[in-house]
């Protein structure tokens, strides 16, 4: 046969599988994009007026309808480009024609149908998805029949061996799919710390309880109710705190609350000696131990309140938590000109850390961007107790979560002091040199 005539038909066939191969990179770019594209801001996009972005909404509605019709389309189109340019080399190569049509395909497939439109999709999720929506809902709705057909026979056939296409959705699925975007952002430096530090609070707020954010009973400030009405006057104007709570014969016994500016109002009527702390006190209000610190919060903006004490199952105080408290899981510390700074903390200058006991653990991860676990106790001394399933001794050394622990003091039973200092690893000594 003449060489014009080969030339000619391998021409021709190279043409044809080409126009397919980029017909067919349409439906892979659609499947990437649509697939990789992001439902957050697709969402927004179209409250926002974006047609495209409702359109890219539509397909994704229903997913399983839209990847099938557009993986029907990619693999019609890749199978009509290798059997046309087959035939069109068989005829003037003969069996020959067979290799040079495979490898023609093969190279133009992969080329123009796959990993071109793939990897550009893979770049350009979003930009993708939106383009690509308009022509790809017509050919869902032109395969629809089609699709439907493949996925009944896919389910029955999943269905023998007891699988199930279809489950119930995840209802920590969306807030761990935030959280994993926020730390990935985080560690790209997309996102600043303490914008991850809000987010990350927002997001774990459900997994606190009151427990885990009050003040504990060691550390609150309260009054006698019995006292002169001068002495509590001079008590409460000396206390940095707003509402103090007010206790009869032991301080397990709280009978009010005491606002310091009921007690200014007092005093301006009645002067200092005239009030009556038990008709200027309100009615203290107490929440049990497991409460949710999200559920917390939705009370006290509900009931429009501050400030809560917190028992445990029976009846037993064991702290108190504020709407102060609540918020500072999200945002960081709140200081005002009557705020004392934290205490408890002392860095030293060999990098170490001396930390009190009752320094709760979240606090000091925020002040010092460490990753110590709260998750079975609140305090540096609890998790340190915890560790070592012992009350340690002063002296003694622990090295657990990447931290290094050494005891300092110890009152009875509880540990008052502690320095702590973060392991070095090999990679980080090599860093430093």
């Amino acid at each position: 046969m003449e060489l014009g005539v080969v030339l000619t038909a391998i021409g021709v066939a190279a043409l044809s599988a080409f126009v397919l191969a980029l017909i067919s990179g349409f439906f892979s770019a659609a499947e990437t994009g649509l697939t990789a594209a992001s439902r957050a801001r697709m969402h927004q996009l179209e409250r926002d007026g974006d047609g495209g972005a409702k359109r890219v909404n539509q397909l994704l509605e229903r997913r399983e309808r839209t990847i099938g019709a557009l993986l029907l389309g990619n693999n019609l189109l890749n199978t009509l480009a290798a059997a046309l340019t087959t035939a069109l080399l068989t005829a003037p190569l003969g069996q020959f024609g067979v290799a040079v049509a495979t490898a023609v395909t093969t190279v133009l497939v992969l080329i123009f149908a796959e990993v071109l439109p793939k990897t550009y999709a893979i770049a350009f999720p979003d930009k993708t998805a939106v383009r690509v929506a308009p022509l790809a809902q017509f050919f869902v709705w032109l395969l629809s029949p089609v699709v439907s057909a493949v996925t009944f026979i896919v389910r029955r056939t999943l269905a023998l061996f007891g699988v199930t296409s279809t489950s119930a959705p995840d209802p920590y699925a969306a807030v761990e799919e935030i959280r994993g975007a926020v730390e990935l952002h985080a560690e790209e430096g997309a996102v600043e710390t303490e914008v991850r530090d809000r987010l990350r609070g927002a997001l774990e707020l459900g997994d606190l309880t009151v427990a885990d954010v009050m003040i504990h009973r060691k550390a609150i400030k309260m009054l006698d109710v019995t006292l002169p009405p001068r002495e509590v006057v001079a008590q409460a104007m000396a206390s940095s705190h707003t509402r103090i709570p007010l206790y009869q014969d032991n301080p397990e016994n709280i009978v009010g609350v005491l606002h310091a500016r009921d007690l200014l109002r007092a005093i301006s009527e009645n002067g200092r000696d005239g009030i009556v702390v038990c008709e200027v006190m309100r009615e203290p209000w107490f929440v049990p131990e497991p409460t949710s610190a999200e559920d917390q919060l939705a009370e006290f903006l509900r009931r429009r309140e501050h400030f809560a004490l917190v028992v445990d199952e029976y009846g037993a105080l064991k702290g108190l938590v504020t709407l102060e408290d609540i918020l500072e899981e999200i945002v960081g510390d709140i200081k005002d000109e009557h705020d004392i700074a934290v205490q408890g903390v002392r860095p030293q200058p060999d990098g170490s850390v001396n930390v009190d006991g009752v320094v709760p653990i979240r606090d000091l991860n925020r002040m010092l961007n460490w990753d110590l676990p709260d998750d079975e106790a609140v305090t540096v001394a609890g998790l340190v107790i915890h560790e070592a399933e012992t009350i340690p001794d002063p002296g003694q050394r622990f090295a657990f979560h990447g931290y290094r622990f050494q005891v300092l003091r110890r009152n009875r039973n509880q540990i008052t002091a502690l320095r702590i200092e973060r392991e070095v690893s090999s990679d980080q000594d090599e860093d430093a040199a």
